[in-house]
């Protein structure tokens, strides 16, 4: 953190976000969405402001904050620009993933660099042969010596050639299976690395999820994040709770977004003729918005459950988490489909920022793991059989 930023707290933190989203995000979002441009601008003001470091250990300069404020920054995100929401959510998983770095790796210049608010950081993990079993690389690390050398192509890396360093998953140089992974910490600028494609998504195009490949990387013993197959736990055990919480808060961004947008919508246009706005003359258009506000409002509470389980863990909570996604991929697409019905022409025709919000909600559920994986998992869990 900046060291003239004082330590955040939960309300801090969100006022912040809040106001980094009205007068950073809000006004260049269509823009950035229409040409597909990462916002440079918004990193560097999360960073101004120690939100990239918020949930950073207080020695390496951050806040030390867990769930409650991150779901908190980023719905608020969100609600603007689920772009660079979701640049903010792959920020803080990787960054978690480096915190809980075996003994052996060397990560505090990296920290220390979070904590001035002048690293991004991201995940490297989907492949194309694994498609969305993100856990399951294809790609295998092969000694060099104390260290590896991983060739890889990386699909759907959000913040591609804009973040700072990237948290690579590879099977391990003598592992026997799928799960048998170890995460590695590679620079952006390290020797065989590049940005494999360009990005142009149906939604949240803005966040540069393309793909990059790593050519006979060389990694050094101090960028191993696991010990040798310790890359699956630490997936399914760090980052994949995070992850869902933060996807999950993406979507009630986007939920709150398009019942504020609808409001906005039918309060304003009118029918002139007989001299009623669209709200006032159409109580089939109040009751879609009520129904709006009852979806958002749900998945607001379900995600305050998460948050309650991930900081008080019981037997349920891993129920929560694969549940958390799912049910806010559905709630984002109906509420966001809602919107585009209830304002018509005008949402259809793009003269409001509906249609961005509705092609975000989609992105979101086809994000690894996606709704169907995630189905398939509870199903599992409720048998009482093994995930994987």
């Amino acid at each position: 953190m900046n060291a003239s930023t004082p330590t955040l707290t939960v309300e801090t933190a969100a006022s912040r976000a809040k106001e980094i989203a009205d007068r950073v995000l809000a006004p260049a979002a269509a823009g950035n969405d229409k040409a597909g441009q990462f916002s440079t601008e918004a990193v560097e003001a999360l960073g101004q402001v120690g939100l990239l470091g918020l949930t950073l250990s207080p020695e390496h300069g951050g806040s030390g904050l867990g769930p409650r404020a991150f779901a908190a920054v980023v719905t608020a995100l969100a609600e603007a620009d689920a772009s660079v929401a979701m640049v903010y959510n792959m920020h803080i998983c990787a960054l978690a993933t480096i915190q809980a770095a075996r003994p052996e790796a060397v990560t505090e210049d990296a920290l220390r660099e979070i904590g001035f608010g002048r690293h991004l950081t991201t995940l490297a993990f989907s492949e194309a042969g694994s498609r969305s079993h993100f856990w399951a690389p294809i790609s295998r690390a092969r000694r060099n010596g104390a260290g590896v050398r991983i060739t890889a192509k990386k699909s759907w890396v959000t913040s591609a050639g804009h973040a700072n360093s990237y948290v690579v998953s590879s099977l391990s140089p003598e592992g026997a299976g799928p799960t048998d992974s170890t995460l590695y910490l590679v620079a952006s600028g390290s020797k065989g690395v590049s940005v494999a494609g360009p990005w142009d998504g149906l939604g949240m195009r803005a966040n540069a999820s393309a793909p990059i490949a790593l050519e006979d990387c060389e990694v050094a013993p101090a960028g191993q994040l696991t010990q040798d197959g310790g890359g699956f736990p630490t997936m399914i055990n760090v980052v994949l709770p995070l992850f869902n919480l933060g996807t999950a808060s993406v979507a009630l961004g986007l939920c709150r977004a398009a019942v504020a947008a609808t409001a906005s919508h039918l309060k304003t246009a009118r029918f002139e003729h007989l001299g009623q706005s669209l709200g006032e003359g159409l109580p089939t258009l109040r009751a879609l918005l009520a129904g709006m506000q009852i979806e958002t409002d749900g998945l607001a509470t379900r995600i305050d459950d998460l948050v309650d389980h991930l900081e008080r863990p019981r037997d349920t909570t891993v129920l929560r988490v694969l549940e958390a996604k799912a049910a806010a991929g559905d709630a984002a697409v109906s509420v966001t489909s809602v919107a585009m019905r209830a304002c018509g022409g005008a949402a259809f025709s793009k003269h409001t920022n509906i249609e961005r919000f509705f092609r975000d909600a989609h992105a979101g559920v086809v994000m690894a793991p996606t709704g169907d994986v995630l189905r398939e998992f509870i199903g599992r869990a409720i048998l009482g059989m093994p995930l994987f």
